[in-house]
């Protein structure tokens, strides 16, 4: 048979290559895996008894509304008007299988083959993928030095076939908070060139404070070019149970319903039991979560303060470090492999996220214990 060459060109999830390279292992100590970001602690009790509840109820395998749960959804619209002071209507609330999935239905719904993108080097692969498979030309924008990209500067990226630009903030792979005005300044692009500026706010809780919170859902125009994504994986420590949201106007929601309904009719009921119990009875439970990711990362800044090893912590924040190898001799995919089969640490190069070899890691440290965190700083030393 034939496949499509769009999909032979892609190249394979980093997540998959990196843990194929831990089966090569022959050391017996633990592995720090730093790989993958997804909560390494339980749901909130509430939300697992909710869980356990629902699975006996006789509706809990059946299709759900296709739009959402509508209790989740009018949930979730309050909980994002109390954290953005601005007035969300449960119908600009569309649940999905995830943020990804979000992404994606949200993305074919503004584009066709030969349309143009711009993503924020480094970018978050998944966008990446997505869009080459949908045929779309990928520009990306770099930003600056302290990893914060200019609207004036994509400005001069955009031509006639751009439909979309996408941010992620708090940033996937470098944990960087854009700072509400720069956000500001792109809606105000996305608005004059009348194109769509999607917000990826899949790490909102664990935004940089210091950075504030965007004011774009205050605009009375915010449906006509902003898409807001988001999931309940980080927030409720349900990635396995795929549930997410684009938030948006009609036409956005309109739109990517038809393709939801082709990819999975619906996002799946228990998942959106599970993120309804996060929303109403484990927000406290949420915040503490939070401040526990934070002392992690505090953690994290500490051991790599003397550059264990010579690896270096160029940002940080949300789940992630962005962490500068410090071999010249070694493509970072050496370095990946020699750091998982002879030190036991698994983490993902950097080329998963930018076009070329910048010599860059992504250390998920949110993975790790505190314990864990003070250990890896050895294994990193050992690497000298």
């Amino acid at each position: 048979m034939r496949f499509s060459e769009r999909v032979v060109d892609l190249v394979h999830s980093p997540i998959g290559a990196a843990h194929a390279l831990v089966g090569l292992r022959t050391n017996s100590r633990d592995l720090l895996d730093l790989s993958q970001a997804a909560p390494s602690f339980p749901a909130a009790d509430v939300v697992i008894e909710r869980i356990a509840e629902a699975a006996h109820e006789p509706d809990v395998g059946r299709y759900p509304p296709q739009p959402g749960l509508p209790t989740l959804r009018t949930a979730f619209a309050n909980d994002l008007s109390d954290g953005y002071g601005a007035d969300i209507s449960a119908d600009s609330v569309l649940i999905t299988a995830g943020c990804n999935q979000a992404f994606c239905i949200a993305a074919s719904a503004l584009t066709s083959p030969g349309d143009e993108a711009l993503l924020v080097s480094p970018f978050y692969f998944n966008h990446d993928m997505w869009l080459r498979l949908e045929g779309i030309h990928v520009r990306h924008l770099e930003p600056g030095p302290d990893l914060i990209p200019d609207p004036e500067h994509a400005e001069h990226l955009l031509t006639d076939k751009t439909r979309l630009i996408t941010l992620v903030s708090p940033g996937n792979p470098t944990g960087v908070t854009i700072p509400k005005d720069v956000i500001h300044g792109f809606a105000d692009l996305a608005r004059r060139h009348n194109i769509a500026l999607i917000v990826d706010e899949t790490y909102r809780s664990f935004r940089d404070q210091q950075s504030g919170t965007h004011q774009l859902f205050e605009n009375d125009d915010w449906t006509d070019h902003v898409i807001s994504l988001h999931s309940f994986s980080k927030d409720f420590a349900i990635p396995g149970y795929r549930c997410g949201a684009v938030v948006g106007g009609s036409g956005i929601i309109t739109q990517s319903l038809k393709i939801l309904d082709c990819v999975a009719i619906s996002a799946p009921r228990i998942g959106q039991e599970a993120a309804l119990a996060g929303l109403l009875h484990a927000q406290e439970w949420r915040l503490e979560q939070v401040a526990r990711v934070r002392e992690l990362e505090d953690r994290f800044l500490t051991v790599m303060a003397n550059k264990p090893g010579g690896f270096e912590v160029v940002a940080s924040g949300a789940y992630f470090g962005w962490v500068r190898q410090p071999s010249s001799d070694l493509t970072t995919a050496e370095v990946v492999r020699r750091l998982v089969l002879e030190h036991d640490v698994l983490v993902i190069p950097g080329t998963a996220f930018t076009p070329d070899d910048e010599a860059m890691l992504r250390m998920s440290f949110a993975n790790l214990s505190p314990a864990e965190i003070n250990e890896l700083k050895l294994r990193l030393a050992e690497f000298a």
